[in-house]
């Protein structure tokens, strides 16, 4: 059995962030609704409380029944939280006149805090909080300060119960993960046995279990989470798993092809469906982005459905749901009110009466890149970057035509490709795989030692065609083509993202070649917007 946290998400943007932390450390969690801890668990060693854009003072405020966990668990409760207990076990919380936002210098008061273990005495967090802590329950202790707010952190007297007024969690607070591993490893007593090896073998384990002798099904897209779910269950029941891989005409240039045959090479047992010219249909005369989403999500499912019911003796169908889909889907008072239906299989006909069984569904997006390494897939798969469900059918702006995407594949493919071979120098890949942590990863041609392709320290890139012409020249001749924009972001889950400051001569060299081999292109341009305010993709 493995140790657990649980996280109780009161709603903060930073919930996931604390659930990735943990995962770092080898300590599996997992986050759940304020109001459902689980009422008996030997497996969980602790529970940390989110932070919430709620005040306590908030008539609908979360409220989180104490009695079930205070002085049962070790409790780490973080600025919510922390205000929460405050208030509700004989201390007070204010209003503040002005939000309480940003860098702070703590001062740890008691030294001997098994919490601050190997700490400075004084280093950097991040505050983020409307309300202030202005007296502490009679029977607590404060262990931390800051300048502006005298109670940053304290302890319950006589249990391992822990609060702060600061997020350890983010990037900006300097000695935070020092503050988590303390509380999950010296006073949780987790052991750090969360590993790549760990989740394969009791997976397999477990779906040998639930599946027995049954055939199951799974809609691969290519992607990384589905190409992860397809190589486990094959791990588990071999030839019982039936593939399908449909080629909607949208992929990239000569992917299909590519990946299909990558998948074979894996023993995979694979249908691949070329269903290109129903999809090219189905979109014709279609220039609304939703009105595509839906031509392309409703063929899909014909297409999937009717390859499906070839087989006649599965049970099961299989999806790659990961970890955020959980979560998003879950949790009350959350950051997304929003359910994410899966880009494989959402909408598939009730009537083909398969259950359902997801073997990622308790993995960030960066587990599921280190299962698959630890599968044993090859790292050009495992790094790939995300890409739309719709594929190409939204970044050819309006209308989609087989002339359009032919010159968007064109283009696509000299910029991706230029940066798989252009060499770069930063020190991690924000899509979760860190290359200093992979073997293999660094590179060394051209003289370019411990460099890494620009490709991977980018979390999602990509071009798009505008439905516009402008004038251009070329040669002797005026010329009225398309434009070409190229976007490339960093990011950790999607949900944020800020664009990459390309290098210059990166940019001139796939501009001079789009342009130069790729006919009805006269122009290109880069996308230097972040996410929010714009999204990764353009529709």
């Amino acid at each position: 059995m493995i140790d657990k946290i649980i996280i109780l998400d009161c709603g903060s943007q930073f919930t996931q962030v604390i659930g990735r932390r943990l995962r770092e450390l080898n300590v599996y969690c997992e986050i759940l609704p304020y109001d459902k801890m689980p009422a008996s668990d030997s497996s969980v060693k602790g529970v940390i409380i989110s932070g919430s854009p709620y005040s306590v003072k908030d008539k609908n405020a979360p409220e989180i029944d104490m009695s079930s966990i205070k002085g049962k668990y070790p409790i780490l409760a973080i600025c919510y939280g922390a205000q929460y207990i405050a208030q509700h076990f004989g201390g007070e919380v204010r209003n503040c006149n002005t939000r309480e936002y940003g860098r702070a210098r703590l001062t740890i008061g008691n030294r001997k805090c098994p919490l601050f273990k190997d700490m400075a005495p004084e280093s950097q967090v991040w505050m983020s909080h409307g309300d202030s802590i202005t007296a502490l329950p009679s029977d607590s202790e404060l262990i931390a300060s800051t300048h502006d707010v005298e109670f940053a952190a304290y302890k319950i007297k006589g249990e391992d119960t822990y609060a702060l007024q600061f997020h350890p969690e983010v990037f900006h607070t300097e000695e935070g993960g020092l503050i988590l591993k303390n509380f999950v490893i010296e006073i949780c007593k987790c052991r750090a046995d969360w590993t790549p090896a760990a989740f394969i073998e009791t997976t397999v384990k477990s779906l040998r279990e639930q599946l027995g002798e049954d055939h199951v099904i799974l809609g691969l897209s290519g992607g990384v989470d589905s190409s992860v779910t397809a190589v486990l269950m094959h791990k588990a029941i071999g030839q019982r798993l039936h593939c399908i891989f449909v080629d909607n005409g949208l992929l990239r240039k000569n992917e299909f092809e590519k990946v299909l045959a990558s998948y074979k090479d894996m023993g995979l047992n694979v249908t691949g469906v070329n269903a290109s010219s129903d999809f090219y249909k189905a979109l014709a005369g279609i220039s609304d982005p939703e009105g595509k989403r839906k031509a392309i999500g409703h063929t899909f499912v014909e297409t999937f459905d009717r390859e499906a019911r070839k087989i006649k003796n599965a049970k099961w169908l299989a999806q790659g749901t990961i970890y955020p889909d959980v979560i998003e889907s879950a949790v009350a008072k959350g950051p997304s009110a929003t359910i994410k239906s899966h880009h494989n299989v959402g909408g598939l006909p009730k009537d083909m009466n398969l259950k359902i069984v997801e073997p990622l569904r308790n993995l960030f997006k960066d587990e599921v890149r280190r299962v698959g390494l630890a599968l044993g897939i090859k790292k050009e798969l495992i790094s790939r970057h995300p890409f739309p469900g719709p594929g190409l059918g939204i970044r050819v702006l309006g209308e989609v035509t087989e002339e359009k995407l032919d010159i968007l594949k064109n283009a696509d493919e000299i910029y991706i490709n230029t940066l798989r071979k252009y060499m770069t120098d930063l020190p991690y890949a924000s899509n979760g795989l860190a290359p200093l942590n992979i073997p293999g990863r660094k590179s060394e041609a051209d003289g370019n030692k411990g460099l890494i392709p620009l490709y991977d320290a980018i979390w999602q890139a990509g071009t798009i065609l505008l439905p516009i012409k402008s004038v251009g020249v070329m040669g002797d001749e005026r010329t009225y083509e398309y434009t070409i924009a190229l976007r490339a972001v960093t990011s950790n889950d999607g949900m944020t993202a800020d664009w990459v400051h390309l290098p210059y001569d990166f940019l001139a060299r796939v501009s001079d070649e789009i342009i130069n081999k790729v006919r009805g292109v006269n122009r290109v341009v880069y996308d230097i917007s972040s996410k929010p305010p714009a999204t990764i993709e353009w529709e």
